[in-house]
């Protein structure tokens, strides 16, 4: 899609910016970048920053890269460098041949250092940790000094060689930039620019044991691949400048700007690595891709669809200040997609036996069942129906309220493309529990009608006893109860203890037992489900991806945040 025919909806002040920096000649092809740290698993809100990169280039003809931030050997895993590659084919990306990592550029960064210390920018410091964290001052107070700070730069180069060379521990000594330590801006007050790190790389082995800081490698990574536009978050707006000192004060082969959007915030969620890493470590969940986390790998395992995700990410926008979005939104997103892809299916989660006792013993039926009836290219398919059945214990109540259209005693319903019902006996168990109900049909009405004309409000969904799927289905909800996870300073306390119910004896639809892993279905009347990879061949296993009620369809066109 061109800059041309692309929606006026899609705009916002980073594609005006690329689009005046190209009609004004300042760049002539558009390169952005996605610059991950594998360090742990992409999240929903990395996923807002990955289609706008992606968008952006796709949008006015140019490439996006995908370069991994690899310059921290202690949290940096080959696990998370390839489920970071699955997550972003899976949301329907391509990087094409534009496949790069910061430690393709060690060699480059190294040498950049040296010419900072031959052009007397920076210094070999021997402060501790905790002493360069005491003289950086403060937002209200200038730092000072450190003692290294003048060092022959002759001096300096026989150190930084001899960090490179193994010669010192862990913390011995760092590489600093020599810019202000008075500065209003803390970022430059000498920011670190290289330190030891005496950890296996996992790409590059044992090769370094010093290793550029974040700050250092990031601009100068985007000029080596020429990015024209490198875009981030608004947490980086005070790396800014020092991002330009570095380009103004090294021999860099192109000169990238930085530009800023806001972060994405969604309520009852949390996106911040740390803790979702402190989620995992702690085991309050299953692993990153557990369905109640956030990350895409967790919203792929409870069926969420890439469409939706991109399409909330459309949807939330680009702005230049923080907000929170409702997660209803998101939830809309899926719920949007799934109504128009999602075959129907019934269901029974909780379970109740109902005999028709004038319902011939050995008769089975095939009645025939729409896949989607809002898609009628997605056909039909026949489902058995018999003298027993199940149905859900909630369709049930011995001694109803006024509005309970549903199942009671001398009461007629009917069953989803069966037929009516009367409920004539109720049994129970010892404990005075409904074990099983005892109906009668009519026969006149297959399919649901009602040829002399009644009126019968409630239509129940069923499975046939004979013919049932065994099921584990997995209800989720969301993994934090309030709106605002650790506000109050405490987060674990906030984690929701039921986010989570097993029902181990559910009853499906016979022809669920084909369901491949990680195709959703909509259960009729019960919600969306999605085939989980813990599925085996002698037993489905079920997520919910989420229910049929849709809060946020109400409000659209307000604000999101």
């Amino acid at each position: 899609m061109s800059e041309q025919s692309s929606d006026t909806e899609n705009r916002n002040f980073i594609r005006d910016i690329v689009a005046d920096d190209l009609s004004s000649g300042h760049c002539k092809e558009i390169a952005t970048r996605f610059p991950p740290e594998p360090n742990g698993y992409l999240h929903i809100g990395h996923a807002k920053s990955i289609c706008l990169n992606f968008g952006i280039a796709q949008d006015f003809g140019g490439r996006c890269h995908l370069r991994f931030d690899d310059t921290n050997p202690t949290r940096e895993e080959q696990e998370y460098i390839d489920a970071i590659k699955t997550d972003i084919r899976w949301l329907g990306l391509d990087w094409g041949k534009h496949l790069y990592y910061a430690s393709d550029y060690f060699e480059q960064l190294y040498d950049w250092a040296v010419h900072l210390i031959q052009t007397g920018n920076a210094y070999v410091d021997d402060l501790t940790a905790d002493e360069i964290r005491d003289y950086r001052g403060t937002l209200t107070d200038p730092g000072r000094n450190s003692p290294y700070r003048d060092r022959p730069i002759e001096e300096n180069l026989h150190l930084f060689a001899r960090m490179r060379s193994g010669d010192f521990p862990e913390g011995r000594c760092v590489l600093r930039a020599k810019i202000d330590m008075a500065s209003g801006n803390i970022n430059l007050r000498d920011p670190i620019i290289y330190r030891i790190i005496h950890t296996k790389h996992p790409r590059t082995a044992s090769k370094w044991c010093i290793y550029p800081t974040y700050d250092f490698a990031h601009g100068q990574s985007d000029a080596i691949e020429h990015i024209s536009h490198s875009i981030c978050t608004l947490e980086f707006e005070d790396h800014r400048p020092l991002y330009d000192w570095f380009i103004e004060n090294l021999p860099v082969p192109s000169r990238p700007h930085q530009h800023e959007f806001a972060r994405l915030n969604l309520s009852y969620t949390v996106l911040s690595k740390r803790i979702l890493t402190q989620l995992v470590r702690e085991n309050r969940v299953s692993g990153w891709d557990d369905p109640r986390m956030p990350t895409l790998a967790g919203l792929r395992r409870r069926g969420f669809p890439p469409e939706a995700i991109r399409d909330f990410a459309s949807r939330i926008g680009v702005a230049k200040r923080d907000a929170v979005v409702d997660v209803a939104m998101l939830e809309h997103c899926v719920r949007d997609i799934l109504n128009q892809n999602a075959d129907r299916r019934m269901a029974v989660l909780r379970p109740l036996k109902v005999i028709i006792e004038n319902y011939p013993d050995s008769q089975v039926e095939e009645l025939e069942a729409a896949n989607n009836p809002g898609n009628e290219s997605s056909g039909t398919r026949t489902i058995p129906f018999s003298r027993e059945l199940y149905i859900e214990q909630d369709d049930f109540m011995e001694a109803p309220p006024k509005k309970f259209f549903r199942l009671a005693p001398d009461r007629e319903v009917r069953l989803r493309y069966g037929y009516l019902i009367t409920c004539t006996n109720v049994i129970k168990d010892v404990n005075g529990e409904v074990t099983e109900l005892r109906c009668t049909y009519d026969p006149a009405t297959r399919g649901g009608k009602t040829p002399d004309g009644r009126k019968v409000k409630g239509t129940l969904h069923w499975v046939s006893a004979s013919h049932a799927v065994d099921a584990e289905v997995r209800l989720y909800e969301y993994l934090f109860a309030v709106s605002e996870p650790g506000v109050d300073g405490n987060l674990i306390q906030d984690i929701n203890p039921t986010s989570l119910e097993v029902l181990n004896n559910c009853k499906l639809e016979p022809c669920l037992v084909n369901l491949s892993k990680g195709q959703t279905v909509q259960f009729e009347r019960m919600g969306y489900f999605c085939s989980d990879t813990d599925s085996t061949p002698e037993r489905l296993v079920l997520n919910r991806t989420i229910g049929l009620r849709d809060s946020w369809s109400k409000t659209l066109g307000g604000k999101t945040g």
